[in-house]
């Protein structure tokens, strides 16, 4: 569900985003040249109607029509744009134009479809020309008649609603809903997708939009950044937040505290607060910006903030800071944060899940040659602040190391180009990464300022490089790794999960690879550290305090087809018992990470034969 909001939402801010200097360019004539502007001019202001209805309206159905219909969708879509405008003359048609856009280019990818194959020869530019122009014509039609008036009753109710927001007070409460959003990376979606077309309406009546403040006062993340600087316990959070803060208010890139949120969610309450506070402010003086300001730093709110408008903007900012901070510091400090740790070590756990030699698994289940690699791809939501922060982070990490060869170029996660073969995204972009790049080698990060994974990425590269593991490469050997076929025990019944470990590691027992203490000890790591990894698969393995336990590095893989009970919502259908000493480990988990690098892939494996999951683990 959460992935089909946000494509949904990213396919609303698609429209928008690459028109934003568009945007900012009517917000700068109209903070400029209007008769309250700066630098008021009469005849330079009659450019900000013209804009606000025919412009930009015009540019996102094109855009809307180009990213379902290619080329002839965005001809399609301007055209039907301007029956939407035309039909609602008394209302800037952003919204219309982002649903004229994309049913242009979806009724003519139709066309092209159904005549594939059916054009005589020689006849293809006239019908390519005139299918456009009639289906065009008719889609004219249909926005003056039908979408401009629809949608300017929807502006009315929208305007209606927000006016009884406005004079009953409730317009802050919005923030409730969007802070809870952002963090699940719907911030552009709701920014773009829904803000700016409100805003544009607002400044037409106004002259400026506290719209445009919702979503980008950068203050409710401040708050908590500030929080964790001076009140975390825990050295990695507490000495990445300063820099992070520096990013967040100054580079705009919101997405840079989104992890420190997820790490305790009652942080949550600390932002909406803020949020809230900021906006109450706001309201209460009317405070709102001309146009967009993106990224939502404070520098891009203060440049397009109306004349005399800038320190209105700063006290906003620093109220949303203020109260933030002031909900966030009780809630960082008494916070579990090494709890917090051992999540943030599991998941690198299963992200650094990859074999240290020269080849590494892709999304589709085949190979990247680490060692002719010469390219990745970093990327996020939009393709802007936190990927193209991401990338710079990365690439001097790699050109420290003498891997400058390498670029990091930076992305929208649903335009990752073809044929890319490493790509690198937040965690909960993951499935739209393997959407947009099935090829590749994904690697997931949960902090783009100090992901662990920059230096892990930098280090098997270096290895691959000089030819360490390469005997591993393309092969299915764990070093210092034993499977033996009696060892693989298939179509087990369901049972509780500490009878399954019991079950597994009392075949490591008698295969002579650990004690009975050890298996002891596989329970007991339980009890620290859930070891279902996703995907239905479950990796149980000793306690540190167990390792001398151990007499032989060793596997045993037992399956249960109609999935096991892994407690915490976990269903595991592939239990792997792994014991290993010295960095034995680090290997083992690799391999067994790219096999099963997906739910599919471990569902191929439990119907496999005792042979063939013998070859594959051996």
């Amino acid at each position: 569900m959460k992935e089909r909001v946000q494509s949904f939402g990213r396919f609303l801010s698609g429209m928008v985003m690459p028109n934003i200097g568009a945007f900012i360019a009517w917000g700068l004539i109209t903070a400029l040249f209007i008769a309250t502007g700066w630098l008021p001019n009469e005849q330079l202001s009659t450019m900000v109607s013209p804009m606000l209805s025919y412009v930009l309206p015009i540019l996102i159905a094109y855009t809307g029509g180009k990213m379902v219909g290619g080329a002839r969708g965005a001809v399609m879509g301007a055209i039907a744009c301007v029956g939407v405008i035309c039909g609602a003359p008394d209302y800037p048609m952003l919204m219309g134009a982002m649903l004229a856009g994309p049913l242009g280019g979806w009724v003519i990818k139709k066309f092209d479809q159904a005549v594939e194959g059916k054009i005589p020869a020689g006849f293809e530019m006239l019908v390519n020309n005139f299918s456009v122009g009639i289906l065009g014509m008719l889609l004219a039609i249909v926005g003056f008649y039908l979408i401009g008036p629809l949608m300017a009753g929807v502006l009315v109710v929208l305007s209606g609603g927000v006016d009884i927001l406005v004079k009953a007070g409730l317009l802050p409460l919005v923030s409730i809903f969007v802070e809870p959003a952002k963090v699940l990376f719907l911030n552009n979606a709701i920014n773009h997708g829904i803000f700016t077309p409100l805003g544009a309406q607002q400044v037409e009546q106004l002259g400026k939009s506290v719209f445009y403040l919702i979503e980008t006062n950068p203050g409710a993340g401040a708050g908590v950044l500030l929080a964790y600087w001076m009140f975390s316990n825990d050295k990695a959070t507490k000495d990445s937040a300063p820099g992070a803060l520096i990013v967040h208010v100054l580079g705009g890139i919101h997405e840079i505290y989104f992890p420190y949120v997820l790490m305790n969610p009652l942080l949550l309450l600390a932002t909406i607060g803020g949020s809230v506070a900021a906006m109450f402010f706001n309201t209460i003086f009317n405070v709102g910006l001309v146009s967009p300001a993106s990224p939502g730093s404070i520098l891009a709110l203060l440049a397009v903030a109306p004349r005399g408008g800038q320190l209105m903007v700063i006290i906003s900012f620093l109220i949303g800071t203020a109260v933030s901070f002031l909900i966030a510091s009780p809630i960082v400090k008494m916070s579990n944060s090494s709890a917090s740790l051992e999540d943030a070590q599991s998941q690198m756990s299963n992200m650094k899940a990859a074999s240290k030699g020269a080849y590494a698994a892709t999304a589709d289940g085949g190979e990247v040659d680490l060692r002719t690699l010469d390219r990745i791809v970093f990327a996020c939501d939009a393709g802007m602040g936190s990927s193209a922060m991401g990338a710079a982070v990365l690439q001097k990490k790699l050109e420290a190391k003498g891997l400058g060869n390498i670029k990091v170029s930076h992305y929208s996660v649903s335009e990752v180009p073809a044929g890319v073969q490493f790509v690198v995204c937040h965690q909960d972009l993951v499935e739209r990464a393997r959407k947009s790049a099935p090829s590749a080698r994904i690697v997931t990060i949960s902090n783009f300022m100090n992901a662990p994974e920059y230096d892990m990425i930098v280090q098997e590269i270096l290895d691959a490089k000089s030819n360490k593991n390469v005997a591993n490469a393309g092969g299915h050997d764990f070093h210092g790794g034993v499977l033996l076929k009696k060892n693989i025990i298939l179509n087990n019944k369901p049972v509780p999960k500490n009878d399954a470990i019991r079950a597994i590691g009392k075949l490591l027992v008698d295969s002579g690879y650990v004690t009975e203490k050890y298996v002891d000890g596989m329970i007991a790591k339980e009890d620290i550290f859930n070891t279902a990894i996703g995907n239905n698969l479950a990796i149980p393995h000793g306690v540190e305090s167990v390792i001398g336990e151990i007499k032989n590095s060793g596997l045993a893989i037992m399956t249960y087809p109609d999935g096991t009970d892994w407690g915490d919502g976990e269903t595991v259908k592939l239990v792997i018992a792994v014991a290993s000493a010295g960095d034995d480990h680090v290997e083992t988990l690799g391999k067994i990470a790219t096999t099963c690098e997906s739910e599919e892939a471990v569902e191929r494996i439990i119907h496999l034969s005792v042979d063939e999951i013998y070859d594959l683990f051996k």
